[in-house]
């Protein structure tokens, strides 16, 4: 993270606290005034998942005031400097701490969920478990395949979800994680499997959300509806599909 990106982010987050001495002095009516605390929140959220939740809102107050207030500026640059370079520190130790964590806990679920009825672990370290078997065809690695899918990580929190959303998704089977890309090759239309996908077969240590710390097991429910006509089959990534790093 660096240091102009959080004082960036402070900024935004500060324009929805300056002047406010508490939230009943906030109003949320106009279309301006949600968009303001959409910002905030949005942001809030964002400094909170990086380790920034004991930020002094007070202080981010004065900051944005007094800039905006073109007033002299109560710290030096190199006070500020050094104040930044703390809390990207103190951030990146966090991040360090919970990617060792999530790896050492990955390897002792799947070293644990090896053992259970059902699961099959592949050569590759993948482990499946058939919910639902079905006889239909099973698709290549040049198809584009129909899924319904939700994804969690092993403590049971949901990351993604097309259920959630009401809408399957179509994707190109090479062109999600790998994991998915072996898991999906092993299916049959119709079949429902749940897929435990070790962090190395997912996003290793570059995590693509906040929601999903580096080096993380994830835990899928897929579901393959259909193979799509390569005729008529687009070839483009869903969105919220787990995409290939």
């Amino acid at each position: 993270m660096k240091q102009h990106r959080l004082a960036a982010a402070v900024a935004l987050v500060s324009l929805v606290l300056a002047g406010c001495d508490s939230q009943t002095s906030v109003e949320l009516k106009t279309p301006a005034q949600k968009a303001s605390y959409g910002i905030g929140l949005n942001m809030g959220k964002s400094l909170a998942q990086e380790g920034m939740d004991d930020l002094d809102s007070k202080a981010v107050a004065l900051g944005i005031e007094d800039a905006v207030g073109k007033k002299e500026q109560k710290l030096k640059d190199d006070e500020l400097i050094e104040a930044f370079s703390a809390l990207q520190k103190r951030a990146e130790e966090r991040l360090t701490k919970m990617s060792e964590e999530a790896s050492s806990a990955g390897k002792k679920f799947l070293e644990e969920n090896a053992k259970k009825a059902g699961v099959t672990t592949t050569a590759s370290g993948l482990q499946y478990e058939v919910i639902k078997k079905a006889d239909g065809p099973q698709p290549k690695a040049t198809d584009v395949v129909t899924v319904h899918y939700e994804g969690k990580l092993i403590d049971g929190k949901v990351f993604d979800s097309s259920v959630e959303r009401g809408s399957p998704i179509d994707l190109p089977v090479s062109g999600v994680i790998p994991g998915w890309v072996e898991g999906l090759q092993l299916m049959h239309v119709g079949e429902k499997y749940k897929l435990y996908i070790p962090s190395e077969l997912a996003y290793g240590a570059q995590s693509p959300s906040p929601a999903i710390p580096a080096n993380s097991v994830l835990v899928f429910d897929l579901e393959l509806l259909a193979i799509k006509d390569p005729a008529k089959a687009e070839q483009e990534t869903a969105p919220a599909a787990p995409a290939s790093k």
